[in-house]
């Protein structure tokens, strides 16, 4: 009798051992749950200043009459936009160019935009130049060939695809383009048609990695939709509004 209730009570003691493993591994597990979109936060503050740079980099080209225009009478031929918001022209004998930017894809059906996607965009040279520079760019991409383009880890501007500066101005027409993609800069307000053929637009991995919580590509972002950000509503909303 002695000795069953002993087996017994070490039948238990080992069940309430495995109870408290596999207690303690539910609250690790829910524990990490609960931290992980803290630390996602956190990893993305530089993403989302690039999303809210973006944002408002958009709105001011809308608002400038030399430009405003121009874009909209793009917008039935508009498959994605390219918002780079600072674009910084090194002060260099040849000089150095670069910047980050985000990609959003019109949906061809419900003309919904996707959630960005992030680029980093630079040539080692652009001819040469006296001092630096900062100007802001939005790309108009027209064509699903230019489109693809930035489903690849990384293409060339003017050679991967055909590039146009913008007619900025009052009375500027876009009839007639026939570019895969067409850019807009300001520089300091002011509307400047510099040429940025030759840069190079690659994926940010790390980026979209920060932004999204997980390791994701491009083609994941604005066509399969299996990532989503919140915070990027106010930038896909201003796209809304321009393509209206």
């Amino acid at each position: 009798m002695i000795f069953a209730q002993q087996k017994n009570f070490g039948t238990y003691r080992r069940s309430g051992r495995l109870v408290g493993r596999t207690l303690g591994a539910l609250v690790l597990t829910l524990g990490a749950l609960v931290m992980a979109p803290q630390s996602y936060a956190a990893d993305s503050v530089e993403q989302q200043q690039l999303v809210e740079k973006a944002r408002l980099t958009l709105e001011a080209f809308i608002a400038d009459p030399n430009l405003g225009d121009p874009l909209r009478e793009l917008k039935s031929e508009t498959k994605a936009l390219f918002i780079v918001p600072q674009f910084v022209r090194g002060a260099f004998v040849f000089g150095g160019a670069g910047g980050s930017g985000v990609l959003l894809v019109r949906d061809e059906k419900t003309g919904a935009w996707s959630e960005p996607a992030f680029y980093t965009m630079g040539s080692a040279s652009f001819g040469l130049q006296i001092g630096g520079d900062v100007s802001e760019m939005v790309f108009v991409v027209r064509t699903q060939k230019g489109l693809e383009g930035f489903y690849r880890t990384d293409f060339k501007l003017g050679v991967d695809g055909s590039m146009a500066i913008g007619p900025a101005g009052g009375g500027a027409s876009v009839r007639g383009i026939t570019a895969d993609l067409v850019s807009y800069a300001r520089k300091k307000g002011v509307f400047a048609g510099f040429s940025v053929d030759g840069a190079v637009i690659a994926v940010s991995d790390d980026s979209n990695q920060a932004y999204y919580g997980q390791a994701v590509r491009p083609a994941d972002i604005v066509v399969k939709k299996i990532v989503s950000n919140p915070k990027s509503a106010d930038l896909r909303s201003a796209a809304a509004k321009i393509m209206k």
